[in-house]
């Protein structure tokens, strides 16, 4: 590439930046096939069907994305990348196409090559202002708005090549990439966003990354995808991401820091306006220790139920699962085990230091359990909490059930109670919901009232796998009891707290491996420091790190932060109704998080109806309250489902939007995901789809009688892409007619 080219490039992705980042979940450098016959007018393709589907014949000219692979190597914020893209012609007719994408944000690329079934092809750089006239061109000649969400991004094209019909051609970039750095944290986007242009779901999707650091690596986090993180050592990460028959419809992004702490800690700031609250996210993770001397020593009781119901397979995961924590176990652990059915059953009276021989005398205790009688959980629960004495190490206390308690105290409430004042070390205490018998509302009691979290394993789900999975987050805890303030420069007592509704809420440990991430509000903005107190080896240390909270976000790079929040707001006010009840104010809020930001559960999926009015706040309100009723259930499979549901709000770890292809809810009456086409979330805004348009959440009807109308592919329209830039373009990619709100203006475009 010619150095005057990429001193271009680098100036044009700085002002991308705030275009790109602001997209949603997918992967960057790919790109998108574009028919460019003279004679020709071809729209991309879709992989759903029109909203309203009529029968059409196939189209001539259409493709679908077979397979898109990303690899990375990252070291500091330099990026070496390989992407490979296969595409098959699945139109009735040859086409005669460009390669396009859009750049990558302000990091400068170099080194690009692009190869078409491994012959090179030459990459054509576009600076923003051609890029546009490309982009303009092409939309004004198909009638396709698809292309406006890259206006004001420069880009790189291949010359036009032929794929036959039928044929597959694999497209392959290389390229080094100098990735943006900001409030410590390193910056990775992928702009996989040109992906859901396909006419069926892609069958293969893979996104691995490799991290090394000559410092520690710290945070490793994902604010689109729920990614598998390996940590070989402290210096070096594996990310990877994998997904089959789905439509990567937004971008996949990546932040990562370093430091040489025990703990290492950042955190991002978004605020909309500077007259609404901001919304940050704190990230904090533990030094990875290189020997198991270095990690404190805990007490771990395990509570099984082996109750008649657990008889045959149940009973024998369960006992799988005993036999894992076990085996997992460290010298200088204590532990137990309690089986319980109708009578309470302890391995040993009192607690045992965990080495060799107790390890084999515990595993013939499990060999020897067996199902039978009714269920005591108050007895079982309370033999558990009476041997935890010592304050001075963490204790967790794992139990499992199947059932209801049908045997000693039944009572819910009383058994909550009790377990209150025999929890004297804080211990935290995990449930485990088996099947759908269970009383799960009393394993949430249980789990909120008791410092921990409840988890529920379906009757088809390996209850071994789960307890595992449990196990190896909490098996090598770093950093107990942990608290984390802001201090503020010029900020007083009399000001209020600095934040507020942090979520998730308690205290917290963080175990060798895992990371926190904590959400919250704030009213006042500058230059902060957090300070991370936690207990570290019996010692009490505190750890101080910079941040900021902005007055005034200046683009969307963060804007998932605020979703965030309202998704695990959203999971504690449906928990705070399940297991208090709820009231006017709850609801209220519960339905207006979910209209501003289109987050769907089954007590609001009535906003995905067409014909239901969602200005209607009143209505609205009623109807989320009767749904609400359905959490009356407190067991069956119904009930089991909505806790599930809940907590998975509750403990969300990504934010990403709905994009192209609508959203989605969880349905606790059919314990799956369902999808939703007629909202969708663009751009920050929430859009629902009312008779033949959409419209923006943020409209109200008064402000419909002054809106706009812009003509779709008239001068007006791109006129109006001029005045509000990227963002705007963005919002505009409907098929269909939209009502929005663009600063202070109302547009009907049509």
């Amino acid at each position: 590439m010619p150095v005057s080219q990429l001193r271009l490039s680098t100036l044009l992705f700085h002002s991308l930046m705030l275009a790109l980042l602001a997209l949603p979940s997918s992967g960057l450098a790919q790109g998108l096939l574009v028919d460019i016959g003279p004679d020709r007018s071809i729209r991309l393709p879709r992989p759903w069907p029109p909203h309203r589907p009529t029968p059409q014949p196939a189209p001539p000219s259409s493709y679908k994305i077979k397979s898109l692979t990303v690899h990375a190597k990252l070291q500091g914020q330099v990026a070496q990348v390989q992407v490979s893209q296969s595409f098959v012609n699945t139109g009735s007719r040859p086409m005669e196409v460009c390669f396009v994408f859009p750049l990558p944000y302000d990091g400068a690329v170099d080194r690009l090559t692009l190869l078409v079934d491994g012959q090179e092809y030459p990459a054509q750089l576009l600076d923003a202002t051609k890029a546009r006239a490309m982009y303009e061109e092409i939309v004004r000649k198909n009638k396709d708005p698809a292309l406006l969400e890259w206006v004001g991004s420069g880009l790189f094209k291949t010359s036009v090549f032929p794929v036959p019909a039928g044929a597959e051609r694999t497209v392959t970039l290389r390229y080094s990439q100098l990735c943006r750095k900001d409030q410590g944290l390193t910056d990775f986007l992928f702009p996989l966003s040109t992906a859901k242009y396909t006419s069926q779901p892609v069958d293969q999707v893979e996104i691995e990354l490799s991290i090394a650091s000559r410092d520690e690596i710290k945070n490793v986090y994902s604010p689109t995808h729920a990614v598998d993180v390996r940590r070989p050592d402290g210096h070096h990460a594996t990310v990877r991401f994998t997904a089959e028959k789905q439509i990567p419809g937004s971008d996949f992004r990546l932040l990562y820091d370093v430091g040489r702490d025990t703990v290492g800690a950042s955190v991002l700031s978004y605020r909309p306006t500077a007259d609404e609250d901001g919304y940050f996210l704190l990230l904090a993770s533990p030094k990875i220790t290189s020997s198991e001397a270095e990690r404190p020593a805990k007490t771990v009781v395990f509570v099984v139920d082996r109750s008649g119901s657990m008889s045959g397979k149940k009973i024998e995961q369960a006992k799988g699962a005993l036999k894992f924590v076990l085996n997992n176990l460290r010298p200088g652990d204590l532990f137990n085990v309690i089986a319980y059915d109708s009578e309470v059953e302890s391995f040993r009276p009192e607690l045992q230091k965990y080495d060799e021989t107790t390890r084999q005398t515990a595993l013939g205790f499990v060999a020897g359990i067996h199902a039978g009688g009714s269920t005591n959980i108050d007895g079982a629960l309370a033999a558990a909490l009476r041997q935890l004495q010592d304050t001075s190490r963490p204790s967790y206390v794992i139990f499992l059930t199947d059932g209801l308690p049908t045997a000693g105290e039944t009572n819910e409430a009383k058994i909550v109670a009790h377990t209150k004042p025999l929890n004297r070390v804080r211990a935290r205490l995990f449930t485990f919901g088996v099947g759908y018998d269970v009383n799960s509302r009393l394993l949430d009691k249980l789990a909120r009232a008791n410092f921990g979290q409840s988890e529920y394993v379906r009757p088809d789900e390996d209850i071994e796998a789960g307890v595992s999975k449990l196990y190896n987050r909490i098996g090598a805890p770093v950093m107990t009891e942990l608290a984390i303030r802001f201090e503020l420069d010029g900020h007083t007592k009399a000001d209020g707290p600095v934040v507020d509704r942090i979520y998730p809420q308690g205290v917290h440990d963080l175990f060798a491996g895992e990371q926190l991430v904590l959400v919250g509000r704030y009213r006042h903005s500058g230059q902060a420091k957090v300070k991370v107190t936690g207990t570290v080896a019996d010692q009490r240390e505190t750890f101080d790190f910079p941040a900021s909270l902005v007055t005034k976000s200046s683009d969307q790079t963060n804007r998932f932060i605020e979703k965030l929040w309202a998704m695990r707001r959203v999971g504690e006010i449906l928990d705070e109704i399940d297991l208090k009840g709820k009231n006017d104010e709850l609801v209220k809020e519960l339905v207006t998080l979910a209209t501003k930001h289109g987050i769907l559960t089954p007590y609001t999926s009535f906003l995905a109806d067409e014909n239901s009015n969602h200005r209607d706040v009143a209505s609205a309100r009623a109807r989320a309250s009767r749904e609400l009723e359905a959490l009356d259930a407190a067991s069956g499979r119904d009930g089991f489902a909505q806790r599930k549901g809940k907590a998975a709000l509750q403990r969300a770890a990504q934010a990403p939007s709905s994009s192209f292809g609508g959203s989605f809810y969880y349905s606790a009456r059919e314990d799956k995901r369902v999808a939703v086409r007629s909202i969708r979330s663009l751009g920050g805004k929430t859009f629902f789809r009312r008779a033949d348009r959409w419209v923006d959440s943020a409209v109200q009807a008064a402000d419909e009688k002054q809106a706009q109308t812009i003509a779709r592919f008239s001068d007006e329209y791109f006129e109006l892409i001029d005045r509000h830039g990227p963002h705007a373009a963005r919002l505009l990619a409907f098929d269909e007619p939209v009502l929005l709100r663009l600063g202070e203006e109302v547009y009907w475009v049509k």
